[in-house]
């Protein structure tokens, strides 16, 4: 008996919170960084069991958000050490906000968890579908609900997998719900079921389109073209303390040095600096610093572009997260203004000023830019910027596709991530910029703070990188591309609904032949 509360005991708990966070580990293994796809299915699939394995509704609801409570916090831990470290957070309520973000957003999972299990008595095939409908569900809501925060989604351990081609199609989500079907379709697998000629038949037809989806990574979707010559870029990484980033008498002067010269010196045709590299309003740098760099690349002799990070706006006007872009092909200075902020780094949420103003975070509330703000035209080529944490919203950079004649030929992301240290955070950031430049068939230049600075390939591939943390220069050359994926242009188009047609009609469709089963069932007995 003992051993059977044990049992009880233990996949009501320890089985969730471990596969939780090996789907966690899934996406960025400790220490490597390294995306495990197989990991992530396997870990899913326990997950899959423990709720065909439920009691009721509320023990599969209470086993889902476990898994998916791991799983965040292990996904995204790290924000700790901006609240703590930067912020100002006594180390209790840092690790409780943490582990409050990520209970919140597994309740989601919690829902749908419980759903599953009311809508499971159905045939393998169809529970199989109803639960990745669902799981989707659930991603989907992440990725939108409360301005959205879906990093560490399951698609994304999928990057070097054989689903990631996928991606030019039906975009990360798409390749989540995916390997939701196959999570589900793996646990549902018995002994009984081994033994059965058809079972080992469909294991091997999956083995081959798995094979054949592999093979499709170095096809082109978009029939891609190149556009114009390569272009010779200089990514700047300054590595700035962010606890001296903002200080006026220590990483402010740092940083304007730094900077400045690397600007002056730099003969590449495109010279990128990271997020607020110049950390100080336009009005209140010193006189004539902004006007020379500004001059140095608007001369008509020089053949050199320029895009670099600062804050931007007035107490009047309010303050925008942005970029300033200058070539001599400009006729008035480029400027980007972030759109998707950051809550609580750069905007307070209705309700929430009190947490703020129990941190010392320099940066607060920032005004938004607008969607699909037009790109900066140089040498053939149409630069995108996107700021942060943007390219986690894939469904808001193809609004820059709408019109094919001035999509983007290069994607460019200025990031600091110093917030977050020595950590992962980097190396899961990096592999969101790929999965942006596979989904969209466009290179992805990353010029960051300390790291992750690299040069992504259309095919999502890190052609060049620095190393974290240091201070240099990476000097490469990107090749812009044309063409659309299937993926840009119909989420130009509708965005993600779709894939919210299918998460929401899937478990729409179950309810209504259940209600059909048991209204049949009624009749009989009468």
């Amino acid at each position: 008996m003992w051993r059977s509360v044990a049992g009880r005991g233990a996949r009501n708990w320890l089985w969730p919170l471990g596969a939780g966070l090996l789907q966690a580990w899934s996406i960025a293994w400790p220490g490597s960084g390294t995306p495990l796809w197989w990991l992530q299915i396997a870990s899913l699939a326990v997950c899959a069991w423990l709720l065909c394995d439920s009691r009721s509704a509320w023990q599969a609801a209470a086993r889902g958000g476990l898994f998916a409570t791991a799983w965040l916090v292990g996904s995204f831990w790290w924000l700790f050490i901006s609240l703590h470290e930067y912020g100002g957070l006594a180390a209790p309520l840092a690790a409780l906000a943490v582990l409050a973000l990520a209970a919140f957003l597994a309740t989601y999972y919690a829902l749908v968890s419980g759903c599953f299990w009311a809508l499971r008595r159905t045939g393998k095939a169809q529970a199989a579908i109803i639960f990745a409908a669902l799981w989707l569900l659930a991603e989907l809501a992440r990725g939108w609900l409360w301005t959205g925060f879906p990093w560490g989604a399951g698609g994304y351990a999928h990057l070097d997998g054989p689903l990631a081609p996928l991606a030019r199609a039906v975009g990360v989500y798409g390749i989540g719900f995916v390997a939701a079907l196959l999570a589900m379709a793996l646990a549902q697998l018995r002994g009984a079921d081994l033994r059965r000629p058809g079972a080992w038949a469909a294991a091997l037809a999956l083995v081959l389109v798995l094979a054949a989806a592999a093979q499709q990574r170095q096809a082109a979707w978009a029939q891609p073209q190149a556009v114009g010559a390569p272009l010779s870029v200089a990514l700047l990484q300054g590595n700035i303390a962010q606890d001296r980033k903002f200080e006026p008498g220590s990483g402010v002067p740092e940083a304007l040095a730094w900077y400045g010269q690397q600007l002056r010196a730099q003969d590449a045709q495109l010279v990128v600096a990271p997020e607020t590299a110049i950390p100080m309003l336009a009005q209140q740098l010193p006189p004539g610093y902004l006007e020379a760099l500004q001059a140095r690349y608007e001369r008509p002799d020089h053949r050199q572009a320029a895009l670099v990070g600062i804050p931007l706006g007035s107490f009047a006007q309010g303050y925008t997260n942005s970029v300033l872009g200058w070539s001599p092909q400009q006729l008035q200075t480029y400027r980007y203004d972030k759109h998707h902020l950051v809550p609580f780094g750069e905007f307070i949420p209705p309700l929430f000023r009190w947490f703020t103003e129990r941190m010392n975070i320099p940066l607060g509330d920032f005004r938004r830019g607008g969607l699909g703000q037009p790109s900066m035209a140089w040498l053939d080529q149409r630069l995108a910027p996107n700021i942060c944490y943007e390219d986690l919203f894939g469904e808001e950079l193809a609004a820059r596709f709408a019109d094919p004649a001035q999509a983007p030929t290069i994607f460019v992301n200025l990031s600091n991530i110093a917030w977050f240290g020595d950590s992962l955070a980097v190396a899961q950031h990096l592999a969101i910029s790929q999965m942006r430049a596979l989904e969209f068939e466009r290179p992805m230049l990353r010029a960051t703070n300390t790291g992750a600075t690299a040069i992504i390939d259309h095919r999502g591939q890190v052609q060049a990188l620095l190393p974290a943390h240091t201070r240099a220069v990476l000097q490469g050359q990107v090749q812009g591309q044309g063409g659309l994926t299937p993926y840009a242009r119909w989420a130009a188009r509708w965005g993600l609904a779709p894939l919210w047609a299918l998460a929401l009609g899937v478990p729409l469709w179950a309810c209504c032949g259940r209600a059909r089963r048991n209204c049949g069932q009624g009749l009989h007995l009468l």
